[in-house]
């Protein structure tokens, strides 16, 4: 996939059609990107991930307020700082509208798995964010963090959080939690790990991840998820 097509295609997932493409082009560029471009005069994301933070914490906070009218200050802090934290927003991205293949990434950072990079996903995320408040303004933004942040976000913090809460589980009832690694898929530089999650004596799920501890991540959540059946 060229980089107009790649541009033209993450359009079309987000929903939204950018008037200035070169605040989309800038905010999935990667630093390592643009100093392979720097003669180019080529702009990394960070400056627009800055705006985009900003932006992300006001429409969570107006979302909460308005939606938790009986949730106090503290409470509505810790739900933010969930919503808005590096693994949800990588989350969101990754199964939002698969990010990871769109960020524009230099040559060494592609191959040591940037883009499946949890600090990177969620910080392009950011900088998306920001890019459409810039290009279309506050409401424009409010709908993309509405849609792929906001929408289910309660099953969202649950996968996030799924090994604490199982850990929690499992000590409330006495029950041993162990995680091992079965099996090891692909090359070095593009591992998937496979992980399993076992609870107790007869409960046990699989989880396939970049890294190890999401794929413990993933098991665990499997495992929450037969618990509730």
């Amino acid at each position: 996939m060229n980089i107009a097509d790649g541009y033209k295609e993450l359009q079309q997932l987000i929903g939204y059609d950018f008037s200035d493409t070169a605040l989309l082009k800038r905010a999935l560029s990667h630093s390592s990107y643009a100093n392979e471009k720097k003669r180019s005069g080529h702009e990394d994301y960070e400056r627009t991930e800055f705006l985009g933070d900003a932006v992300l914490e006001l429409c969570v906070s107006e979302f909460l307020y308005n939606e938790k009218k009986s949730m106090d200050e503290g409470s509505m802090t810790k739900l933010r700082a969930s919503l808005v934290c590096e693994p949800t927003l990588s989350y969101c991205a990754k199964t939002g509208f698969d990010l990871g293949k769109f960020i524009l990434l230099g040559k060494g950072e592609d191959v040591s798995g940037g883009r499946e990079r949890d600090s990177i996903v969620s910080d392009v995320f950011e900088a998306i964010v920001g890019a459409i408040y810039l290009d279309g303004g506050l409401e424009c933004a409010r709908k993309f963090i509405h849609r792929f942040v906001l929408t289910d976000y309660e099953q969202k913090i649950e996968f996030i959080d799924s090994k604490t809460i199982l850990q929690e589980y499992a000590q409330e009832r006495g029950m041993t939690l162990e995680y091992e690694l079965v099996e090891e898929l692909g090359p070095s530089h593009d591992r998937d790990y496979v992980m399993l999650a076992m609870l107790g004596d007869d409960i046990s799920e699989k989880g396939v991840a970049k890294s190890k501890k999401a794929a413990q991540q993933r098991a665990a959540y499997a495992i929450l998820k037969r618990l509730q059946r």
